[in-house]
């Protein structure tokens, strides 16, 4: 293929009749295979306009909505670098995003503007956009005065489609590079291993700003030419409602237990469903045997990473072999897994060590950062994923847990890091520590543990109170204690398992 550009192949695969339904809203609104055509290109010329250079950023930060996903594709259209950012970040997070990527775009809710747009100036960004939810915002306005025509731009599959922030454990947050090749060779892979078919309805009901809600659901959908039912905002009530009409589902483990709250989840409103998918953080087994017995229907669980897209699934046709609970499934084709000891040897099916991984999904590096993407990969070119795991005697790959205290919290990566760095910050703290407890709903959630200086007195409230100011809501502890003291083991290492050990049942 010429043009390797992830825009041209998932256009070449809308359905001959572009006037047919592409996207339905659940605020009723329906955009047909010529809108998202259209549009795209709209906004497509009015980012060329700009003369941008080549391989330029476009940072997005915006509430859900068609318009949004289809500046994504008008940026990959376009040929420049999609940058989504969590709608939940404030201002010192954008500042550094911003600061880090030097976007020559920035984009973010009208709403936001005036704080958005300051920072993006001071930092050397030339324009900034409006798009609300609404339909609103200077963005369209500007995109309705070009042209509905455009050629997609030539892309070759090494070339930059998209930065995905990961949080740092040091705190600093990193961008992982994806290319074109990396994105179209896992939807194409997934769009075979999952079974997807003519006549599939896709029920969205994830953020368009990571990899679960932006490549693999969309991609999914599109690469199929698959109608969409879209939700601004996850309802269980309302996704229930709309099942009858769908035949696949992606969601976070959060979404599961959301579901299976309500009375109305059963059999007959599952019957035309086809595959249910859930990943970005681990399923519960009782959540996983529970949705079975309600809908008769066994979860697809799956692993992957914004540095990789897609690593691992469990099968979609019974003669690959059965979906097992508690394990991520076998390593999508393509793709290699291995887990080795910290010595750097192979372990045997079993052990427990850490998981890396090979394939053409696997991204170009870290944004800016030669030194610790050089650190990050094997000298024979492995991913060190920094998950912890094994490969079981079947082949099933079981991830046990992070090599680096992450928290994955409703499907969203908590760094203890990054907050124990802003509660050090606060005055009259002297040390703090933040860790991992299970929690019912969003599968874990941080707990903070905060040391005083002599002589200061803290209280928990107004140390959570100052966060809130400066991190995104998923971010912040669910709880926080002041004590005298941090257990440590003899080299002076605070002990996080004992800390997890002893907060584990607060939210029992």
């Amino acid at each position: 293929m010429d043009n390797c550009n992830l825009f041209a192949a998932l256009r070449a695969a809308f359905p001959q009749d572009l006037d047919g339904i592409a996207v339905e809203t659940d605020t009723g609104l329906a955009y047909s295979w010529r809108d998202l055509e259209r549009g795209t290109a709209m906004i497509a010329n009015l980012l060329a306009s700009l003369k941008l250079e080549e391989g330029a950023r476009i940072a997005v930060q915006v509430e859900k909505s068609v318009e949004a996903m289809m500046l994504y594709l008008a940026t990959l259209r376009a040929g420049y670098v999609f940058l989504p950012l969590n709608t939940a970040y404030q201002k010192a997070e954008i500042e550094y995003f911003v600061g880090n990527a030097e976007p020559a775009v920035v984009v973010c809710s009208p709403a936001n503007f005036g704080w958005v747009s300051k920072i993006a100036f001071q930092a050397g960004t030339h324009h900034v956009f409006s798009l609300g939810d609404a339909r609103d915002g200077s963005l369209l306005e500007r995109a309705a005065r070009h042209s509905d025509r455009h050629q997609p731009i030539a892309r070759r599959d090494d070339d930059l489609a998209a930065i995905l922030y990961t949080s740092g454990t040091t705190g600093r947050s990193k961008g992982a590079m994806l290319t074109h090749g990396n994105l179209l060779s896992n939807a194409e892979v997934l769009k075979t291993y999952w079974g997807w078919r003519q006549g599939d309805v896709l029920i969205h009901a994830l953020p368009i700003f990571h990899v679960h809600g932006l490549f693999v659901a969309l991609h999914g959908a599109l690469l199929n030419g698959s109608r969409i039912l879209w939700f601004g905002k996850f309802d269980p009530k309302r996704v229930i409602e709309r099942m009858p009409d769908a035949t696949v589902f992606m969601g976070v483990p959060t979404l599961y237990t959301r579901m299976l709250a309500e009375s109305r989840l059963n059999k007959v409103v599952a019957r035309n469903m086809r595959l249910f998918v859930s990943g970005s953080a681990p399923l519960l087994l009782e959540t996983f045997n529970e949705w079975k017995e309600r809908t008769g229907h066994t979860i697809l669980e799956r692993y992957g990473m914004s540095e990789t897209v897609m690593l691992t699934s469990n099968p979609y046709e019974a003669k690959d072999g059965e979906r097992r609970g508690g394990t991520v499934g076998f390593p999508l084709p393509g793709v290699g897994i291995r887990v080795r000891d910290d010595e750097g040897k192979d372990l045997p099916a079993g052990e427990i060590g850490g998981i890396q991984v090979k394939g053409p999904n696997v991204f170009k590096g870290y944004w800016r950062m030669p030194e610790k993407t050089k650190e990050e990969f094997t000298a024979d070119g492995w991913f060190k994923t920094g998950d912890v795991g094994k490969i079981d005697e079947r082949g099933y790959v079981v991830i046990v847990g992070r090599s680096k205290d992450l928290i994955i919290s409703g499907g969203y990566n908590v760094y203890p890091a990054e907050i124990e760095g802003y509660l050090n910050d606060v005055p009259g703290v002297a040390e703090s520590a933040v860790v991992g407890v299970p929690h019912p709903d969003f599968g874990e959630v941080g707990v903070a543990v905060v040391i005083p200086k002599p002589g200061a007195r803290l209280e928990p409230d107004k140390l959570i109170a100052s966060l809130k100011s400066q991190l995104a809501n998923f971010k912040i502890p669910k709880r926080c204690f002041v004590v005298d003291q941090l257990p440590r083991n003899t080299m002076g290492k605070v002990q996080k398992n004992l800390l997890r050990e002893q907060h584990k049942a607060l939210f029992a």
